[in-house]
């Protein structure tokens, strides 16, 4: 069965996205070489990638830029040939490259894809997609990058969930920027 991942930056205040929907907070700090290759390694996988329309539309209108392909290059290959779906009520088309647009019933969509051969699934952002699937219990791990930033106020990726969630640390990698990534799985 393949397997389905959630990424996200949080604020050291447990945010995704700050009291007004950005989440630019979370590419700021300062340079690090060592964070950079995490994420260009991070972006060369394979797999595939899933949103929810807000953060498809974010992503589909930067990655393939000119800007976004000279300042970072090797994230922007990726990003822009992996295979994306877009879970969406609202959209009619998806036009970034290898994008799948479906418009079904979310967890019963994931069911249906996390049965099919091929390599994981990864959802970047999408904040409601990943609480309405926590709450089904469709995600298998959790990977978290702790910012060293405080907001205040903002919205959790957990909003709505209603469940307790118990899960194992599997992993973790301190950088030089203060970021840490966190690995989590879902106990059973």
């Amino acid at each position: 069965m393949r397997k389905l991942v959630v990424f996200n930056h949080v604020s050291l205040d447990g945010y995704f996205v700050d009291g007004n929907g950005d989440m630019s907070w979370a590419k700021a700090g300062q340079e690090d070489p060592e964070w950079d290759a995490f994420v260009a390694e991070n972006a060369s996988g394979g797999g595939v990638l899933v949103f929810g329309r807000i953060t498809y539309e974010l992503m589909a209108s930067f990655w393939p830029t000119p800007f976004a392909i000279e300042n970072m290059p090797a994230v922007a290959e990726g990003m822009n040939n992996m295979q994306k779906v877009v879970f969406s009520r609202t959209l009619d088309q998806a036009s970034w490259n290898n994008t799948k647009l479906v418009k079904g019933d979310l967890a019963e969509e994931i069911r249906k894809m996390k049965k099919e051969p091929g390599e994981g699934m990864t959802i970047l952002g999408s904040g409601s997609i990943v609480s309405q699937l926590t709450q089904e219990g469709l995600i298998d791990e959790y990977q978290v990058v702790l910012n060293p930033i405080v907001l205040g106020n903002g919205r959790t990726m957990f909003d709505g969930v209603t469940d307790k969630l118990n899960l194992n640390l599997t992993k973790t990698r301190a950088f030089g920027n203060g970021k840490v990534f966190l690995c989590y799985e879902r106990m059973a």
